[in-house]
């Protein structure tokens, strides 16, 4: 392994572990220097073990759930991050895991307690875990900019709380075809669904600053709600044509082709870097085909929070 050398001093090298939440594209996953664990699904009753579409494709999984297959997901359990953050103390460079969102999964709850467990054993050897706050590939830009951040010379105590402010920064605005998947799931009651069905409605969903999912609106047919993440990127949006932005969408190709023509449209954005990509079948069971996400670095989503929620901050002493 390469050591990074910062100013006149030494810079140990870090080590960044992602999961397969952040919806990284093949080739991306390919050439970034990081670790990449794999989340745990379930199709039609087999495990498997998010590889990142290796073992099937976008096409066959999305299909599959278009014709009656059921998919679930389960957490990465605390015995996998035990064993992979062992292996990471043995081997002794410090580490950064940017885990996927714990409003969404209990993985990062078992990280961090498998990171506990570690650090007792191995007391000299620095683990850091970060609660990302990011649903689907929000995940990737964060983990794109913290390899950056890492060449640029961050240690691993600097870049996990780099992550840690920076993902404020990062919005993704999503609309899906229906909300069955959401439904079989148990997270919206099912008279939801069957409601938005008859009446053609299509949500547009974000997240909070917990990373738990929030509708923001409704639409009245796909292309209104299409339209809906163009106003969303135009409200928040700042222009910076050194940071990527990505579209990614589960099985609904010409529909980010629409949204990436549209982003193109708009004033300075004609040659931005926008890396196009799926939906994993670990998020994917969860919003069924049909999703499609605009993912881009914008104003501080911090700033923005209601009155209510400044007060529980400075409550708990984060103000």
């Amino acid at each position: 392994m390469n050591n990074t050398a910062t100013g006149s001093g030494h810079q140990e090298r870090c080590r960044i572990v992602v999961d397969t939440c952040a919806d990284f594209t093949p080739e991306i996953a390919a050439s970034l220097d990081v670790d990449i664990l794999g989340f745990p699904y379930i199709l039609d009753g087999v495990e498997h073990t998010d590889d990142i579409w290796t073992s099937i494709t976008p096409a066959e999984f999305y299909d599959k759930l278009r014709h009656g297959s059921k998919a679930s997901t389960s957490a990465v359990s605390l015995g996998r991050y035990l064993e992979f953050f062992t292996e990471c103390a043995k081997e002794g460079t410090p580490t950064v895991y940017l885990c996927f969102t714990s409003a969404l999964s209990s993985s990062y709850s078992s990280a961090t307690s498998a990171a506990e467990q570690v650090r007792a054993e191995y007391p000299e050897f620095e683990l850091y875990v970060v609660d990302n706050a990011l649903p689907c590939s929000c995940g990737e830009l964060l983990a794109l900019e913290a390899v950056r951040q890492r060449a640029a010379g961050l240690s691993a105590k600097q870049l996990a709380e780099w992550a840690d402010e920076a993902k404020t920064l990062v919005h993704g605005y999503f609309t899906l075809e229906s909300l069955d998947s959401l439904a079989a799931g148990g997270r919206i009651p099912p008279a939801a669904a069957q409601l938005s069905s008859k009446l053609d409605i299509k949500p547009e969903l974000s997240f909070d600053l917990s990373g738990s999912l929030s509708l923001i609106g409704v639409n009245r047919g796909r292309k209104k709600a299409l339209k809906s993440l163009i106003k969303s990127f135009k409200e928040n949006y700042v222009l910076d044509p050194t940071m990527p932005i990505t579209i990614v969408s589960a099985d609904a190709e010409k529909d980010a082709d629409w949204v990436e023509a549209a982003v193109r449209k708009e004033d300075g954005c004609a040659n931005l870097t926008i890396i196009r990509g799926s939906v994993g079948p670990t998020v994917g069971a969860h919003v069924g085909p049909g999703m499609v996400a605009l993912i881009f670095w914008g104003r501080n989503r911090a700033e923005k929070i209601s009155l209510s929620d400044r007060i529980a901050k400075r409550v708990r002493g984060v103000e």
